[in-house]
């Protein structure tokens, strides 16, 4: 049977459901059969980030009503072929989806696969408790931010109280060489504050250099501690730290 994995996000904007595409990815390089299903059937956009938008005939509103089986609504990603996406509603973004219904869909789908992500709305609307209450286990993405940080923790607390197996924090978008100047507040800080394990720390999207899904390390790390348990995290302040991080630090300093 499929994890069923939440991914959400107290405020838009943080990257979530570009780590929800990575982590899948991931995923999928290394044999894990995954479904990645887009649960924001308003703004939704998985679908675009992995290329697949004309790939699509039916949503998950097409197999709750009938007109398909649950197979025949996935669509395969090119460029990770264990990767699938369940695209949400996108030809009536208004009609209601009951998380019974799309629980039945997903139950139905995790015998044949071992991951489900479930990427969640941003906020705590409907859309957001209809994604938890589907799932066994909660990932929060947030930023250093305080604004992110606040609404991050009233995303924690609404899933702690669906009682899944586990609520963790992927704290995205971590410059290091503010971190290492103190400039703002690091992971771990923001676990304690969170009351939250940290399960992963993404670097600031313009360190990744372009580089795609699964080759970044701190997506390999994301990946790596869901398949084996392992609880590392990426530290996006290393290259700045001793000799030579100071040397590259006074150096990015002087052409700025």
């Amino acid at each position: 049977m499929a994890r069923k994995i939440v991914i959400a996000s107290g405020k838009g904007g943080v990257g979530k459901t570009t780590i929800a595409v990575h982590i899948g990815c991931y995923l999928a390089s290394r044999g894990a059969r995954v479904v990645l299903c887009d649960g924001d059937f308003g703004l939704n956009n998985a679908d675009l980030l992995l290329g697949v938008e004309s790939k699509s005939a039916y949503d998950v509103v097409d197999v709750i009503e009938g007109r398909c089986r649950a197979k025949q609504a996935l669509v395969r990603c090119p460029q990770s072929p264990n990767l699938f996406l369940l695209c949400s509603n996108r030809s009536e973004p208004e009609r209601f989806v009951s998380a019974q219904s799309l629980k039945i869909v997903l139950e139905g789908l995790s015998p044949l696969f071992d991951f489900i992500l479930i990427d969640a709305p941003s906020g705590l609307g409907d859309g957001f408790h209809r994604a938890a209450s589907v799932a066994e286990e909660g990932l929060v993405i947030t930023t250093p931010q305080v604004t992110a940080l606040r609404d991050a923790d009233k995303t924690v607390s609404a899933l702690k109280n669906y009682r899944l197996k586990s609520v963790s924090i992927i704290v995205n978008r971590v410059e290091g060489e503010r971190l290492v100047k103190g400039e703002i507040v690091s992971p771990q800080q923001i676990g304690e504050l969170l009351r939250v394990p940290v399960f992963g720390v993404v670097p600031e999207i313009g360190a990744l250099g372009g580089q795609g899904p699964v080759r970044h390390r701190a997506f390999t790390t994301l990946g790596k501690n869901l398949l084996t348990g392992e609880k590392k995290l990426y530290d996006p302040s290393k290259k700045y730290q001793g000799f030579f991080g100071g040397v590259r630090r006074v150096m990015k300093e002087f052409l700025s």
